[in-house]
């Protein structure tokens, strides 16, 4: 291999290096400032505005959830730590909804293996239905990889305040309050 391509070579791979470090620390700061982005006006706003199905059928507007803190939990029934982690979701939300906190379930799933899972798995949050276009909005809210599960927490204002990729525990949610 001739120097000069050599050089081209190590400069491609230090800029797709460097392309990559800064955006890991875009999304672990909480977005990278575009309509793409967890706190773009465009993104936030149009998550409020949906309105998803239920297991059941009925409808749930995002928006009834706004104006305490929530945390926004997007999983699947087939994906194992996701279904690990219900259980720990359910205790936060018996542990702190008291104090105001919500979790809604946004299940990257189809309704019937939903409500097989809920007849199992019984938790006191809401769940709907995203569907594969559920991915889109893990995207959308931070997470480009878009691997399950992951959380959002967002304050009472609707913004987001923070973003998990991997599954959660009751003790890590409850530290969670102590900032948000």
């Amino acid at each position: 291999m001739s120097p000069i391509t050599r050089r081209s070579l190590f400069a491609l791979a230090g800029a797709g290096a460097l392309a990559a470090g800064l955006g890991w620390r875009a999304w672990r700061s909480g977005g990278t400032g575009g309509s793409e982005s967890g706190n773009g006006s465009d993104a936030l706003e149009d998550f409020w505005a949906l309105e998803l199905p239920t297991p059941g059928g009925a409808g749930m507007a995002l928006r009834s959830l706004r104006g305490r803190p929530l945390v926004v939990n997007f999983w699947a029934t087939w994906c194992p730590p996701c279904v690990k982690e219900m259980p720990e979701l359910d205790r936060f939300v018996h542990e702190f909804g008291g104090q105001g906190w919500q979790v809604l379930g946004v299940a990257i799933d189809q309704a019937g293996p939903v409500q097989t899972f809920l007849k199992q798995t019984p938790v006191s949050f809401p769940i709907v239905l995203a569907g594969n276009e559920g991915l889109s909005w893990v995207r959308r809210l931070g997470n480009p990889a878009g691997g399950l599960p992951f959380s959002v927490q967002f304050g009472a204002d609707g913004l987001a305040v923070r973003r998990k990729l991997g599954s959660t525990t009751f003790d890590e949610l409850a530290g969670w309050t102590q900032t948000g």
